[in-house]
């Protein structure tokens, strides 16, 4: 069986952080794709810290996943949203966590925003995962 394959290219600046620059995904693979999914607990709270709503961001896409039979290891990219340039760190060592010990690094974009339907949300996380 064919498997997501990580392109990162020689003549293309290594990436900065732990991505691959492009993820092939076989033709026959099933694919999920989340709605983007912010720092908010099934309690309704959301938490100060950047690092703690990215958690929750990448708990509920793991579990988005889950459902559909998929795991980390199964995403193909991952896009995340901040709202300043401070939130970066937070964001990335728990998307780091998030994709430890995968076989493969999905690609990954970072992009900084001037806000969310509230101003609390500093962090929203969509991915696209394929599996067979």
């Amino acid at each position: 069986m064919a498997k997501l394959i990580s392109h990162t290219p020689d003549g293309v600046r290594a990436p900065f952080a732990r991505y691959a620059h492009g993820i092939e995904i076989p033709a026959e693979y099933r694919i999920i794709r989340t709605s983007g999914q912010l720092g908010i607990g099934t309690d309704d709270t959301i938490p100060e810290d950047a690092r703690a709503q990215a958690d929750i961001c990448f708990e509920a896409v793991r579990l988005i996943l889950a459902e559909g039979g998929m795991g980390p290891g199964d995403v193909a990219h991952i896009t995340g949203y901040v709202t300043d340039r401070a939130h970066m760190a937070g964001y990335m060592a728990a998307r780091d966590v998030f994709t430890s010990g995968v076989e493969h690094l999905p690609a990954s974009t970072l992009l900084i925003v001037s806000g969310f339907t509230r101003p609390e949300f500093k962090v929203e996380v969509e991915v696209m995962a394929a599996a067979p």
